[in-house]
């Protein structure tokens, strides 16, 4: 199950039934839980804890100190759930003191080849990140969210949770949950119709959630005007959660403004 050229430091904790490929690295503040796959030459260091049932391929380095000017060699966490498959030259770092000092990944994700998850990032369960997709530091992703090829994506950006992001796009500002944005810079483009058919149940929802989108961007009115008036007069809980995020945005949301 661990290969005799593996390199395992005193100190890491590893569970049943993990196997480790030849030439992999395990640092000795890791801890990896029962039935987690870890590939030949992949690199796992840091205050590291990874569940179960996880899959790492050759070449990932995971736990990584942040690639941040700030960071002085404080001792900070990366900590991630169960059953992720994170690919070949996937980076992901650890926090910074100027955060909560952790970078959290949920579980059920699958990060592509290439992909970076910085410093701080956040990332719920169910995502999706193709192929060098790319999270600054800070970054929050909610669960069931999707993002593109090619796509880099700015400190501090919320995505909402079943957001699609198209690849290619430069995302700078928050995506609300169930839209799809699209661009550099990215801007709204519509609803995830599919994501949303796959996951509610009833289909009265999503026409709430379609009434919803376009009295917050379609109707020309402030945009948290309208979302403080959604929040008046709707029980609906998706529609809620939308009128929510957007009072809560920090970065703001980018969509074209009807007149």
């Amino acid at each position: 199950m661990i290969h005799q050229t593996a390199i395992i430091e005193n100190g890491a904790k590893i569970g049943e039934n993990v196997e480790i490929g030849a030439y992999a690295y395990i640092g000795k503040n890791v801890t990896i839980g029962d039935n987690t796959k870890i590939a030949h030459h992949a690199t796992i260091e840091g205050v590291t804890t990874i569940g179960k049932g996880n899959e790492i391929f050759p070449y990932a380095a995971v736990g990584t100190a942040p690639q941040d000017l700030k960071y002085n060699k404080e001792d900070t966490d990366l900590i991630i759930g169960d059953n992720n498959k994170i690919r070949e030259f996937t980076l992901i770092n650890t926090g910074t003191i100027q955060d909560n000092g952790k970078t959290i990944i949920g579980s059920n994700n699958l990060f592509m080849g290439y992909v970076h998850v910085a410093h701080d990032c956040v990332i719920g369960n169910n995502c999706i990140f193709a192929n060098a997709a790319t999270l600054a530091g800070h970054v929050h992703v909610d669960d069931g969210a999707v993002v593109g090829g090619m796509t880099p994506i700015h400190q501090f950006v919320h995505i909402g949770s079943l957001a699609m992001i198209a690849g290619a796009s430069a995302v700078s500002q928050d995506v609300p949950p169930f839209c799809m944005v699209e661009g550099n810079r990215a801007k709204l483009r519509g609803l995830n119709l599919t994501g949303l058919r796959r996951k509610f149940e009833n289909k009265s929802d999503i026409d709430e959630v379609k009434r919803a989108y376009k009295e917050l961007f379609e109707s020309g009115k402030p945009l948290k005007e309208s979302a403080k008036n959604l929040l008046e007069n709707s029980n609906n809980k998706y529609v809620i959660k939308l009128a929510e995020f957007v009072m809560n945005s920090k970065r703001g949301i980018a969509y074209d403004r009807k007149m």
